[in-house]
């Protein structure tokens, strides 16, 4: 089974950037999609000419914002949407789909914002969010991928001093985050296999970051220890364009 997760900043945006050809290229069995930045119809209409998916959407309330989708080859058993907690379900950041042998959980953490206005709030979804996944894996392992909005480690960013508690994405409290998953019991899954590899999964547009690889890698797959055993493969695909993001994915026995 081959996943593939990419924060695509923008469905419209992406689609004039050979988005469709490059998912058809990935040939993945799931898909999972953040901050598409648009309403359902909107989603579904740019996705139509994928008719091998079945597409579940889940949307912000407020317009162009956020927002989440998921392209699966088979028919999830079910499919939910959010945390069951409002002030997060409201901006579209989750989606829970159910299969016979795991959970797939697809996900956009909040960003802590640039003046880190949101941080508390980040900090509050991150308790919410590991005891909504923890409780899931009560039942089946979880696959858990998306936007996590955090470099986990040093070797995580570029310039891992100069934004160490200054920076979104690299507040400590955000990296506390990380670590109770981590802790918890779930595997980062490039790390396991990469331990010591530099890879970034987002470049800001300024500065030609990414033509200058000034990057940070915040796009993760985590996994039960129970799955680690069926891992075959956890790839950064940097050279795929189309975003401030690239896509993610692993290939795991299922």
């Amino acid at each position: 089974m081959k996943i593939i997760s990419w924060n695509i900043n923008g469905i419209r945006a992406i689609l004039k950037k050979n988005f469709l050809e490059s998912l058809k290229t990935f040939n993945a069995d799931i898909v999972c999609l953040q901050e598409t930045k648009a309403d359902k119809d909107t989603v579904f209409s740019s996705l139509s000419p994928l008719p091998k998916y079945q597409v579940h959407a889940n949307t912000a309330e407020k317009k162009g914002y956020s927002g989440t989708a998921l392209l699966s080859k088979a028919v999830p058993l079910t499919i939910k949407n959010g945390l069951g907690i409002e002030e997060y379900d409201a901006e579209g950041r989750l989606q829970c789909a159910e299969y016979e042998n795991f959970y797939l959980i697809n996900v956009y953490v909040p960003n802590s914002g640039q003046k880190l206005e949101r941080l508390d709030y980040r900090k509050r979804w991150d308790v919410h969010f590991l005891k909504y996944l923890k409780k899931l894996e009560k039942k089946k392992p979880i696959i858990a991928c998306g936007d996590f909005n955090v470099a986990h480690k040093a070797i995580d960013l570029k310039n891992d001093k100069a934004n160490y508690n200054k920076s979104a994405g690299y507040m400590q409290v955000e990296i506390d985050g990380m670590d109770n998953l981590i802790s918890s019991g779930l595997v980062d899954s490039f790390r396991y296999l990469h331990p010591n590899k530099v890879s970034y999964t987002y470049w800001t547009y300024r500065f030609r970051a990414r033509a200058r690889n000034i990057g940070w890698r915040v796009d993760y797959i985590l996994l039960s220890k129970s799955l680690v055993g069926k891992l075959k493969s956890a790839t950064i695909y940097s050279n795929v364009t189309g975003s401030d993001h690239c896509p993610v994915g692993l290939d795991i026995t299922m």
